[in-house]
C-alpha cells in the first residue's frame, strides 16, 4: 500500500480542540492512580490525529474526556473554545450530540434501520433532517462506496461496510471534533487500509478535526501527527513525515 501524504495543516487554520494540563484520577487502596496525568495538547480543523500507546497508558480515558463522557479531575478540555470541564450533564449532552462525531469498533449501528436511516438518524436528533439532510446523507453514503447499500440492514452488510456507514453517521451533521476508537480492530487489513483512509481524507475535506484511537501502527500513516500515552502521560508527538512512517513500519519506543 502506497504511503499517505501528509495533509498540510496551513497556518490560518483555525485550533478546533485543546486540552491544558488534564487530569483524570481516581482513588484506591494504594492511593490516587492517575489515569491521565497532566496532559496537554491541540488539534486544528482539519488535522487527523492518532492517539497510541499501550493498554493502560490512559488513551481510553482521554478519549472518553475528550467526548464529554468523563469529566476530568483538573485542567481544561476546549472544544470550540468552549470548557467541557465547566458544563453541566445537560450542556455536555447537547454538546456531544451538535459538535463531535463518534465511530468505534463496534460500530453501533441501529439493527433495525437501513444505511441511511442510519446516516439520517444523527440530523434527526438534532433537527436538521430536511430535503437537503437528506440529500447529504445520500451523497456521502455514495462517496464511501455505499450508494447500493442504502437500503441494507446492517445484518446485511459487512464488517466494512458498518464500519463506513459509522464513518458517515459521524461525519454527517458537520461536527467540530471527530472521535474514532479502535475503528479496525475487527477488519482485516486491507479493509483496515480503505476505512482509515476514507476517514482521513473526509476530515481533510470537510475540515474537521480528527483523532483516532488505535493499536495499529500501520495505520498511522494516514494522520498527519502522532500522540504518544505511557503511564498517563503525553510521553513523545511524532509530527514529521520520516517519523510517522517510521512508526508505522515499526513500534513504539519505550
Amino acid at each position: 500500500m502506497e504511503a499517505a501524504t501528509a495533509y498540510e495543516i496551513k497556518p490560518r487554520q483555525a485550533v478546533a480542540l485543546e486540552t491544558r494540563r488534564v487530569a483524570k484520577t481516581y482513588p484506591s487502596d494504594l492511593g490516587l492512580i492517575r489515569a491521565v496525568d497532566d496532559v496537554s495538547f491541540e488539534v486544528r480543523q482539519g488535522e487527523f490525529v492518532a492517539l497510541v500507546g499501550p493498554s493502560g497508558s490512559g488513551k481510553t480515558t482521554m478519549l472518553a474526556m475528550l467526548a464529554a463522557l468523563l469529566s476530568p479531575s483538573s485542567g481544561q478540555l476546549l472544544l470550540d473554545g468552549m470548557d467541557l470541564a465547566q458544563m453541566s450533564d445537560i450542556e455536555r449532552v447537547r454538546l456531544r450530540r451538535e459538535k463531535i462525531g463518534f465511530t468505534f469498533q463496534a460500530n453501533n449501528l441501529v439493527p433495525y434501520l437501513t444505511a441511511l436511516e442510519n446516516v439520517e438518524l444523527m440530523l434527526r436528533l438534532n433537527g436538521r433532517l430536511d430535503k437537503a439532510g437528506r440529500v447529504r446523507s445520500q451523497e456521502l453514503l455514495a462517496r464511501l462506496g455505499l450508494g447500493e447499500r442504502m437500503a441494507n440492514l446492517p445484518s446485511q452488510m459487512s464488517g466494512g461496510q458498518q464500519q463506513r456507514v459509522a464513518i458517515a453517521r459521524a461525519l454527517i451533521h458537520n461536527p467540530s471534533l471527530v472521535l474514532a476508537d479502535e475503528p479496525t480492530a475487527s477488519l482485516d487489513t486491507e479493509r483496515a487500509y480503505q476505512v482509515v483512509e476514507t476517514f482521513a481524507n473526509l476530515i481533510h475535506e470537510n475540515n474537521r478535526a480528527g483523532i483516532m484511537v488505535t493499536h495499529d501502527l500501520r495505520m498511522v500513516t494516514y494522520t498527519d501527527r502522532v500522540l504518544q500515552m505511557r503511564d498517563g502521560k503525553l510521553v513523545k508527538q511524532y509530527v514529521t513525515r520520516e517519523e510517522i512512517e517510521g512508526l508505522a513500519g515499526g513500534r513504539l519506543e519505550h
